[in-house]
Formats: structure tokens, C-alpha cells, sequence
């Protein structure tokens, strides 16, 4: 499985940003701007609490296991991959929907005498910084999941494994 690449989700941010940005002067200039919804920094925000939550998890229960404690509860490891996925496709969303609310606040950011529109411009930054706690939240669960490198046994002088 690949990980996560900052670059990737920044592109995306970038991309989807801009467009929103050209899509909500087009719009305005039709008479209307569709709304940013309260509701959006809600999700995302709850996703990355989910997130964190489900990494914090699994950190404890592996730092269990590691220590070979009594009660420790294994993690099983395709629960563990189908976790680092929700994460990854967190991520991705975040950054694409981040991007396209953050092009829409950079937008309303001229237009913030309108009550209504400084309201949307608000919701919208938070929508950004929700979508940033997400992918934040996804890096920390894919490095919990993570396993050791390969290389490890490299560096300590043993063979590598390989047909003899």
C-alpha cells in the first residue's frame, strides 16, 4: 500500500481551490452564490476526531501487544490496512473539498461588509481548517499503522532473505 503524499494532497488543495475560486466569480456574476453549509466543518471535523480516535487505538493496543502484556487484545492486520485506507480516502477528500472551500472563501473574503457573506466566508474557513485536521489525522493513524522498514534487518548484519 502507498503512502500518503503531502505533495499529492497539496496539488489537490491547489487544483480544486482555484477552480472553486473561477466557479464562485462566474457564479456571482449570474446574480447568485451557492452556499457554504453549516454542516461542513461539522463532518469533517467529526471524521478527524474519528480518525484520531481509531489511531489512538490502535497505538495503545499495539504498544500493548509490543510489552506482551497479559490483556493485551491483538490488532488484527486487515482491520488495521482497512483503517490506513478510510484514512488515506479521508485524506484525499479533505484536501479536495478543502481546496473548494477555500477557493470559495477566498472569494467572499471581498465581499465581507455582507453579513451573509462573511457568515459563508466563516464557515468556509473552518470547513479548511476541519479538512486540514483530517489530513493531519490520517498521517498520524497511517505512521501508527505503519510497519518496520525492511531495512532494519540490513543494518543489524543479517542476511537478506531472498532464493538461495
Amino acid at each position: 500500500m502507498k503512502q500518503l503524499r503531502i505533495g499529492v494532497l497539496a496539488g489537490l488543495f491547489v487544483v480544486a481551490g482555484v477552480l472553486s475560486w473561477a466557479g464562485a466569480r462566474l457564479w456571482d456574476s449570474m446574480g447568485t452564490l451557492p452556499s457554504v453549509p453549516l454542516a461542513a466543518p461539522i463532518v469533517l471535523a467529526v471524521i478527524a476526531v474519528i480518525l484520531t480516535a481509531t489511531a489512538l487505538s490502535l497505538r495503545s493496543r499495539l504498544r500493548a501487544q509490543r510489552e506482551r502484556r497479559q490483556d493485551a487484545k491483538g490488532v488484527d492486520p486487515l482491520m488495521a490496512a482497512r483503517a490506513v485506507v478510510f484514512g488515506q480516502a479521508s485524506a484525499l477528500v479533505a484536501a479536495l473539498v478543502s481546496g473548494v472551500y477555500g477557493g470559495t472563501g477566498v472569494f467572499l473574503l471581498g465581499s465581507l461588509d455582507i453579513p451573509a457573506r462573511r457568515d459563508q466566508a466563516i464557515y468556509a474557513g473552518f470547513s479548511v481548517l476541519a479538512g486540514i485536521a483530517v489530513i493531519v489525522a490520517a498521517f498520524f493513524l497511517e505512521r501508527v499503522c505503519k510497519l518496520p522498514d525492511d531495512s532494519d534487518d540490513d543494518k543489524n548484519g543479517a542476511a537478506p532473505a531472498g532464493p538461495v
